[in-house]
């Protein structure tokens, strides 16, 4: 069964109809959501909502930082935390869809294992707050950096994560593989170990501002670019005085 990986959607529902629109055109109905729903975007509410529907949704930081608290967030995410947890967060009399869309967001897992996969946010170390960079592959001796070692080490086969906006693939010899140097597909090699990141859905930051996503197969995976009305979403974070225009200038250049 073939498996749609998405991550980083950030209240982006633009960006998020038009991926649900390409994985219902390849037939696939299986989601697993490493996390961030919510943060910089202007729709967090429709997102939660339509997470609800998907089989695995993990935590990731921004999510974390709503229902719990904002700690070493930037002003301009800080800023799109506070409004995010005003818009969801139910008070005594708010209905049952608000106290429904919390209680899932509250209570979404860090971490997923199946198949000898491993899914997460961030990191096997730090789910919600580790970043894994393509310049952690990067050590002045030649030798694998004992980051990317101890990472490695924490999983069984493949470890695929969201967080830094940016796909690729890291092997385990520490080399860094854009979607574009494997004609975006790869096949994993038995008794080898991968980190993955799947790109962002709704804040691509690899210069190119189509949403990003990922189908795995078995033993492959495909990266997949969908085009989406960016400005329209960019103008929603612009009129809303809530968000910093900074989140919607980004979304412009992909960064």
């Amino acid at each position: 069964m073939t498996t749609a990986l998405i991550s980083d959607i950030h209240a982006n529902m633009g960006a998020l109809n038009a991926v649900l629109g390409d994985i219902k055109s390849n037939g696939i109905t299986d989601i697993i959501c490493l996390g961030d729903l919510v943060g910089y975007g202007p729709e967090p509410a429709e997102v939660v909502e339509r997470a609800m529907e998907w089989r695995v949704v993990l935590m990731g930081n921004h999510d974390e930082a709503v229902v719990k608290f904002a700690c070493g967030f930037n002003p301009v995410a800080r800023a799109a935390v506070q409004w995010t947890r005003e818009q969801l967060e139910p008070g005594f009399f708010s209905g049952k869809t608000k106290k429904n869309r919390w209680t899932f967001l509250s209570s979404l897992p860090l971490t997923h294992t199946q198949d000898g996969y491993f899914f997460v946010h961030g990191s096997p170390r730090d789910p919600t707050m580790e970043y894994i960079f393509k310049t952690d592959t990067i050590d002045l001796t030649g030798e694998i950096p004992e980051k990317i070692r101890d990472i490695m080490s924490r999983f069984e086969r493949v470890c695929f994560v969201g967080h830094t906006h940016e796909p690729g693939i890291i092997t385990d010899d520490a080399i860094f593989l854009t979607p574009t140097e494997i004609d975006h597909r790869y096949t994993f090699e038995e008794g080898r170990k991968y980190i993955v990141n799947v790109g962002s859905v709704g804040q691509p930051r690899d210069g190119d501002s189509k949403s990003c996503y990922l189908l795995l197969d078995g033993n492959r995976i495909e990266f997949r670019r969908v085009a989406y009305d960016v400005n329209a979403t960019a103008e929603k974070i612009f009129k809303n005085t809530h968000l910093d225009r900074r989140s919607g200038e980004r979304l412009l250049l992909g960064r």
